[in-house]
C-alpha cells in the first residue's frame, strides 16, 4: 500500500485547491454551490483559466531541470493532507541541491501579473501539503507558462505566503460551515457569473 492510499479515506471530506481559487475570485461563489446547493451553469460560469495540459516530453524535463537545479522526483503526483484537510494532484516535484523540494506547475497559458496571486495561491497549497506529506522543506515553487515560451517563474514560499495561504483555507472553511460572505470587490466578476441574479451586490 502506498503513503498516499494508506492516507485517503473515502468517508472524509478534502478541499482542493481549485475550490479555494474559486473562492478567492468571489467567496460568494463558493457559498451558493456549497450551502445553498445550487447548481451552476458551466457555459455561464466565470473566466478561470484552467488551460490545457502541456504535453510531456524529455526535452521539457531537461529544461526544467537545468533552470531550477533539481532532479525530478515524480510526475503527476497525488497529493494529500489528513491535518488540513487538503487534496490535488501536482504536475512535478522536483528536489533541489539545498535538499529541499519545489513543486512545479505548467500552464497552457501566457503570463499576466494579474492572474499570478491565483496561481502562486494554488502552488502554495500543494507546498503545504508537500512539506507535511514527504517530510520535506518547501522553499521554492515554479511556474511554467507553455506560451510565453516556456517562461519559468519562481516564487518563494516563505513564512509570509504560508500564513496567508493558511488563512484563505480558514476563510474558506468558515464559509462553507454556513457563513455568509461579502461578494467580490471587483465588479467586472459578477457579470458572466452564473449567481448574479440571485446575489445581492
Amino acid at each position: 500500500m502506498s503513503l498516499t492510499q494508506s492516507l485517503y479515506n473515502e468517508n472524509e471530506i478534502y478541499v482542493t485547491p481549485s475550490e479555494i481559487i474559486e473562492f478567492m475570485y468571489c467567496p460568494r461563489f463558493t457559498y451558493f454551490m456549497k450551502c445553498l446547493s445550487i447548481r451552476q451553469f458551466e457555459e455561464k460560469r466565470y473566466k478561470v483559466i484552467k488551460g490545457r495540459k502541456v504535453h510531456e516530453n524529455k526535452s521539457r524535463q531537461d529544461y526544467i531541470r537545468q533552470k531550477i537545479g533539481g532532479i525530478l522526483k515524480n510526475k503527476n503526483v497525488y497529493l494529500i493532507s489528513k491535518t488540513l484537510g487538503l487534496k490535488g494532484i501536482v504536475d512535478e516535484i522536483y528536489k533541489l541541491k539545498d535538499g529541499s523540494y519545489a513543486p512545479v506547475d505548467f500552464k497552457y497559458a501566457e503570463y499576466k501579473e494579474k492572474e499570478f496571486l491565483t496561481y502562486k495561491t494554488q502552488m502554495a497549497l500543494y507546498s503545504l501539503i508537500i512539506e507535511e506529506q514527504f517530510n520535506c522543506k518547501v522553499n521554492k515553487m515554479f511556474l511554467v507558462y507553455a506560451r510565453s515560451k516556456n517562461l519559468i517563474k519562481e516564487i518563494v514560499f516563505d513564512d509570509k505566503t504560508k500564513k496567508e495561504t493558511r488563512k484563505a483555507l480558514e476563510q474558506y472553511k468558515k464559509v462553507v460551515s454556513g457563513y455568509y460572505p461579502k461578494s467580490t470587490k471587483y465588479k467586472a466578476r459578477c457579470i458572466d457569473c452564473c449567481y448574479q441574479n440571485i446575489c445581492e451586490r
